[in-house]
C-alpha cells in the first residue's frame, strides 16, 4: 500500500493514471473493451453513452430504487476468462450521476497453459457522482494465470464504495488452487492524479496454502470507501465484527481518509456476506439510501 507522496503511478498498472497497464496476453484470446459512461439527466442517471469491442456489454439499466440511482450488470457472454484473454472497462460516472455496476456472476478465470489472462478496469467518477462498483467474486482456477487491476480516479466531491473478492480454486469442488499466479491491483487516485490508496496482490499457488500468507483461508476481500471519515470507519468495523464468523476474518483501517476493510475466509459466500454486511450499514451513512441488493444476486 502506498500512501500519497510514494511510489510514482506507473509502479502498478502502468503509465499514467487513467491508461491501460501493458499486458503479455498471447495466443487466440479475446480482446475486449467496453467504454461506458453514466449521466444525469434532469433527475435521472441514463446511460449517455456505450461502446464495446469483443464480448463485453451490459443490460438495459434497472431502476429499483428510483430514477435517480441506477444499477448496470456487466456481461462477459462467454462465462469465463481464459489464456490470452485481454479484457478492458473504462467506466466514467458524470457529475450529479448515481450508479451501481455489479455482474450477474462470478467471474471464472480458467487454467492457463502458458499465457497470461488479463482485465482491468479505468473507473472516472466525476464531482458530485456517485459510484458504487461491486462485482461478484473472480473464481481463480487451480492453474490460472492472470493480471487484474481496478483504478479509480475520483473528482473532488465524489463519493465511492467498492469492493474486489477472489476465490482460490473451487473448494465446493475439491479443487485446490496449487499452481499459477493471481496479480491484482488496486489503486484509488484523488484529483485524478494524486496517489490514495496503491496496493498489489501476487499469489501464488503455494501461498494459499502457507502458513506465512493465507493459511489455507482462500477467499479474500477488500472493500474500499471514499470519503471515509472516522465515524464511517467505527461503523465499518462493528458491522464486520458482527458479520465475521469463525470462517471469516475481518478488519478495517483509515488510510490518511481513505477507509479499507478487509475480509478473509474459505468460502466465497461467506466473505461476500460479510462485505455486503458491511456495505448495508456504510450505504444509509455516506449515500443517504437504504441498501437496495442487486435483484441478480439473488438468481
Amino acid at each position: 500500500m502506498v500512501r500519497p507522496g510514494g511510489a510514482p503511478a506507473d509502479v502498478l498498472l502502468g503509465g499514467h493514471p487513467g491508461a491501460a497497464p501493458e499486458e503479455d496476453g498471447g495466443g487466440d484470446g479475446w480482446n475486449a473493451t467496453l467504454h461506458l459512461a453514466l449521466a444525469k439527466r434532469r433527475t435521472r442517471t441514463v446511460i449517455a453513452r456505450c461502446a464495446h469491442r469483443g464480448p463485453l456489454a451490459v443490460q438495459r439499466p434497472f431502476y429499483p430504487e428510483g430514477a435517480e440511482s441506477c444499477h448496470v450488470y456487466l456481461l462477459h457472454p462467454p462465462g469465463g476468462v481464459v489464456a490470452g484473454d485481454r479484457l478492458h472497462i473504462d467506466l466514467q460516472v458524470d457529475a450529479g450521476a448515481h450508479a451501481l455496476v455489479t455482474t450477474p456472476a462470478a467471474t471464472k478465470f480458467y487454467r492457463s497453459g502458458g499465457h497470461r489472462a488479463s482485465q482491468w478496469q479505468t473507473l472516472r467518477v466525476a464531482s458530485g457522482a456517485t459510484l458504487e462498483w461491486l462485482p461478484q467474486e473472480a473464481i481463480v482456477f487451480d492453474g490460472a494465470r492472470v493480471r487484474a487491476g481496478t483504478r479509480i480516479l475520483a473528482s473532488p466531491g465524489a463519493r465511492i464504495l467498492a469492493w474486489e473478492l477472489a476465490c482460490f480454486g473451487r473448494p465446493a469442488a475439491g479443487e485446490r488452487f496449487r499452481r499459477g499466479l493471481w496479480d491484482q491491483s488496486l489503486e484509488l487516485y484523488l484529483d485524478d492524479e494524486t496517489p490514495a490508496l496503491l496496493e498489489r496482490h501476487r499469489i501464488a499457488g503455494t501461498d494459499v496454502h502457507a502458513r506465512a500468507a493465507l493459511r489455507g483461508a482462500g477467499v479474500i476481500g477488500t472493500l474500499l470507501a471514499w470519503p471515509g471519515d472516522q465515524w464511517l470507519v467505527d461503523i465499518a468495523r462493528h458491522a464486520g465484527e458482527a458479520a465475521q464468523g469463525t470462517e471469516v476474518l475481518w478488519a478495517v483501517t483509515d488510510c490518511d481518509g481513505v477507509l479499507v476493510g478487509r475480509a478473509l475466509g474459505r468460502a466465497a459466500e461467506t466473505v461476500r456476506a460479510s462485505l455486503q454486511a458491511v456495505w448495508a450499514e456504510l450505504r444509509p451513512c455516506m449515500l443517504g439510501r437504504a441498501p437496495c441488493v442487486p435483484r441478480i444476486w439473488s438468481t
